[in-house]
């Protein structure tokens, strides 16, 4: 079952543990849900035994004895990466690493897709990692730019072969667009465009071709830009864009247990009320106003003739129209009479 088929079911009972925990900035999903295998982590004073636990709005969650605040709405970031850090929450060599360097008032946030060592430029951070998840997905078919600096001989037609896909060390690349921005002796600058992002993509494709990144730097992702964002600064996006972008609105409001015993009861006296119960609250009807009606139909016009023709025809006919006319006359449709 997918995140987005569960998290549609989940709807109206609230937001399962591990998940609640991830937003609430603990630890990522998979480590939430070791923690509550380990029995570290206690609802309303209960040890959790499963992961499948739902949280309400109005729960208390203790992780070792910590209480831990209420989970965020998602949210989604820029960051401009400088060189020479890891995307990873943990580094096992020691070096920093993106999350590092964060402002400490940012709650805990995973990257959507990374940046190695030496790359720089636009990098999407979100606290939701189902977010994360669904936005590094191939099947969005989302154009991840670079600009690249490299050293080497530039072969214009090698780079416009790259459209058809290109196989490297048993690897299949997908299509990618590059062209030639400005040259100057053996140094270059490139725009690559990509959809699969694979490891090191990039590099690995332009080393087969003969040329050395010397710098990359990621320009956009999807329809996020870096822009002039600084180096290493973080600017949240707004809620409108991810709203237009993503589809993503406020999360669902979870309602309580007096809101849906109060829904229960209005709907029992609406269908008592419709049984004919004359104690039984009636619904409000609509004012006069606000039901439709049909427009009346406009009067039939009258011909403009028309009084004209039956006045010419009073004075054709007479008052003796059907009585024989005087002599030398005749009356309508008779003979005429000879003198």
């Amino acid at each position: 079952m997918t995140d987005e088929i569960q998290d549609a079911e989940d709807a109206g009972r609230g937001e399962r543990i591990a998940k609640w925990l991830a937003r609430a900035g603990v630890a990522s999903r998979r480590d939430a849900e070791k923690l509550v295998a380990e029995g570290k982590v206690s609802l309303n004073g209960q040890i959790i035994e499963t992961p499948a636990t739902f949280v309400g709005p109005e729960d208390r969650v203790v992780v070792d004895g910590k209480p831990v605040g209420q989970a965020q709405h998602t949210r989604l970031f820029r960051y401009h990466k400088p060189p020479g850090l890891v995307t990873t929450h943990k580094d096992p060599e020691g070096r920093r690493t993106v999350f590092e360097e964060l402002p400490a008032a940012l709650p805990r946030l995973v990257s959507v897709g990374r940046l190695d060592l030496n790359s720089e430029g636009l990098l999407l951070l979100t606290n939701d990692g189902a977010l994360s998840r669904k936005l590094e997905l191939p099947a969005n078919a989302w154009n991840r730019r670079y600009r690249a600096r490299v050293h080497g001989r530039v072969d214009e037609r090698a780079l416009a072969q790259l459209a058809y896909g290109i196989t490297v060390e048993g690897v299949a690349y997908g299509p990618i667009q590059a062209g030639l921005d400005s040259r100057q002796g053996t140094n270059a600058w490139l725009t690559v465009t990509l959809t699969e992002g694979k490891n090191r993509e990039v590099r690995r494709v332009l080393q087969h071709l003969g040329l050395t990144v010397t710098r990359l730097i990621r320009t956009a992702y999807g329809p996020f830009s870096l822009g002039d964002l600084p180096r290493g600064a973080v600017e949240e996006v707004s809620a409108k864009v991810m709203r237009e972008q993503l589809g993503l609105d406020a999360p669902p409001r979870i309602r309580r247990g007096k809101e849906l015993a109060a829904e229960a009861a209005a709907r029992a006296a609406a269908i008592t009320a419709a049984e004919g119960d004359p104690t039984a609250p009636k619904p409000v009807a609509k004012p006069e106003a606000m039901q439709r009606s049909r427009p009346a139909k406009p009067p039939r016009a009258r011909n403009a003739t028309e009084p004209l023709r039956r006045a010419w025809g009073a004075i054709a006919q007479g008052p003796d129209a059907d009585q024989p006319q005087g002599p030398g006359k005749r009356g309508r449709g008779g003979p005429r009479k000879p003198r």
